[in-house]
């Protein structure tokens, strides 16, 4: 049969248009799952999201405290032999939570180790005990260098994750530690710290911590008589000390109108190194929402505690605290300040009851998962929660020092009535 010309070019036309058809059919799916667009969502599950998630963005996590295990269980000798981080110790002594398997199972790529002095330590030997505790972190992050890498700046952060090893770094743990002195404070600051808390559970001369919320009358938690209600005006130097030397401001700990004030003073974005949401929780060692808004206005960041006490209770309590809880928390967050402003800060080894599903460092993929489950969080939200937010704030905190460098160090001792009443026999005298 004779085919004419004009019934070719139009077989040919229609197979070309199917070959398009064809190819546009494979190459969009294809395109999509490799751009990370809808498709990817829709093929990953969310274990799998959650684990592509930390190979790039790990967890920073806001604190831990196993320096104090070292302090407490060893009497901080770190080359004890069963104090040996590369095993699983879960076995080995009871109810600790941090060695490198878990915090690797854990997908944990930055620590902030917290060194801490018990507030009975004020106006006596805070400052030895916090070196102490300084050099022990040291002392064990040196000791475990295919694990550990000890640094000061966001990008030996982003060094480190690119390194497979675990950025250490380390927060001091109460005002106090510095026995107020500015001086004292940049020492540390020339020693690698690089968050302070403002207080722990106890005052200092020139802030309120948190257990000044409640009533004086309260069976549960007692307060020393407020002397500021908040922030002094040497403690406001302070901050202006701490904004220019690069250390950020820890508001964990501290009473909402420290929180305020520091907000009011601070130009570099504040942390709450470990620190959950009153909403959830009606506990005044929680932030409150209308502290929230302002956090977000100060460009900082809240990353979640664990501890199940300021977890669990009204109005939102049960018979006992549950990972589920937890992401209550961090979404509240997120829903009231932003997805930029929230972040992790587990407390491990500070605490000694946990919710069920977060018993160890093991256990951050655990959350995040139920994340993506229950609150339809997206890889770009998963980012920012574990190490995105982080990095930012710090990265800012660091340009607002660049930008004081021309400012010269502040040299003003506290004032002495700020110590009257308090032992004066261990502070030097000029």
């Amino acid at each position: 049969m004779k085919v004419s010309r004009k019934h070719l070019i139009a077989v040919i036309l229609i197979c070309s248009l199917l070959a398009v058809i064809v190819a546009i059919a494979v190459a969009v799916p294809l395109s999509l799952r490799d751009s990370g667009g809808p498709a990817a969502l829709t093929t990953l599950t969310p274990e799998a999201l959650v684990d592509k998630v930390l190979q790039t963005y790990p967890v920073v996590d806001g604190h831990n405290d196993l320096a104090w295990q070292y302090r407490a269980r060893v009497r901080n000798d770190v080359e004890n032999v069963t104090f040996n981080l590369n095993v699983n110790l879960s076995q080995v002594f009871h109810n600790l939570h941090t060695d490198i398997p878990r915090l690797r199972k854990g997908g944990v790529g930055a620590q902030f180790w917290s060194c801490i002095a018990p507030c009975s330590s004020q106006y006596t030997d805070s400052v030895r005990f916090s070196l102490d505790q300084l050099d022990t972190i040291k002392r064990f992050v040196s000791k475990y260098p295919d694990a550990f890498t000890f640094v000061t700046t966001a990008k030996g952060i982003e060094d480190a994750v690119k390194a497979n090893r675990i950025a250490s770094l380390v927060g001091l743990e109460g005002g106090h530690s510095i026995d107020n002195s500015l001086a004292t404070l940049r020492m540390f600051y020339d020693l690698g710290v690089r968050y302070m808390t403002l207080t722990h559970n106890c005052n200092t001369p020139w802030a309120d911590n948190w257990k000044c919320d409640y009533s004086p009358s309260s069976s549960d938690y007692s307060c020393e008589p407020k002397v500021w209600n908040g922030l002094s005006p040497w403690g406001e130097k302070l901050i202006t000390e701490m904004n220019r030397m690069g250390m950020l401001v820890d508001l964990s700990h501290v009473s909402k109108a420290t929180m305020e004030d520091a907000l009011k003073v601070s130009t570099a974005p504040v942390i709450f190194s470990h620190t959950s949401s009153y909403t959830r929780c009606n506990h005044y060692r929680n932030v409150q929402d209308d502290v929230l808004a302002k956090v977000k206005t100060n460009g900082g960041i809240v990353m979640v505690g664990f501890y199940d006490i300021y977890i669990n209770c009204p109005p939102n309590n049960q018979s006992e605290a549950t990972l589920s809880q937890v992401a209550e928390h961090i979404d509240h967050i997120k829903n009231v300040s932003g997805i930029d402003y929230v972040g992790l800060g587990g407390d491990y080894d500070g605490v000694k009851t946990l919710p069920k599903g977060l018993e160890d460092v093991s256990t951050y993929p655990d959350l995040l998962v139920y994340l993506v489950k229950q609150f339809n969080w997206t890889e770009e939200m998963l980012q920012k929660l574990t190490m995105g937010n982080l990095l930012r704030v710090f990265k800012k905190a660091e340009e607002v020092a660049r930008n004081m460098q021309s400012t010269r160090p502040n040299g003003d001792e506290i004032p002495a009535d700020y110590l009257a009443g308090t032992n004066s026999s261990c502070r030097p005298d000029f």
